[in-house]
């Protein structure tokens, strides 16, 4: 596509060229013409290349979702013992992480939309403010509660900023309403 419109636009200088040398305006009109025919076509082929780029980053974020989602625990997982341990799990060490809680994701209008209503489960840890994809590594070693993204919203959980559970969420949203 953009060897056409290479050959295009040295057409239209061409006619340019011989539009001030005849001293006539059709060929500086096809000039003109040929140009326009040399935008459009550059512009159809971002159009193209756009939708393909697009296509790839939906099909990327829908394989990333996917490992998530089966790393992730059901809703009825929100036992913090790992099966065949007799205690509580060890939570020394936790509190004292170099990162502490990881910061709140800024999530654009359009998502927060996308996932207000959701059912789709995000995963918290008691007494901390945000919630998280089942497979964030700031979840690494604590107890879990899986909850549907709406109800983590109203209880005042914010999104998780490593894992970006709003972006990702949304983008599975969309691309489901879109089937």
């Amino acid at each position: 596509m953009l060897v056409i419109v290479l050959v295009l636009v040295l057409a239209a200088f061409a006619l340019l060229v011989l539009a001030l040398v005849s001293t006539s305006m059709v060929w500086a009109w096809l000039s003109v013409a040929v140009s326009l025919i040399a935008a459009v076509l550059l512009f159809v082929d971002y159009l193209r290349r756009r939708r393909v780029a697009l296509a790839a980053r939906d099909r990327a974020e829908q394989a990333e979702y996917d490992d998530v989602a089966d790393s992730g625990s059901g809703v009825g997982d929100a036992s913090p013992s790992e099966p065949g341990e007799t205690g509580p799990p060890d939570l020394s060490g936790l509190d004292d992480e170099p990162d502490g809680e990881p910061d709140e994701e800024q999530t654009d209008a359009a998502d927060i939309l996308a996932v207000s209503d959701s059912d789709l489960e995000v995963r918290v840890v008691d007494e901390r403010p945000r919630y998280h994809l089942a497979a964030c590594s700031w979840l690494a070693g604590r107890p879990t509660l899986g909850l549907p993204v709406r109800e983590a919203r109203e209880l005042g959980f914010t999104p998780c900023s490593r894992c970006a559970p709003d972006r990702r969420l949304a983008a599975l949203s969309r691309r489901g309403t879109r089937e």
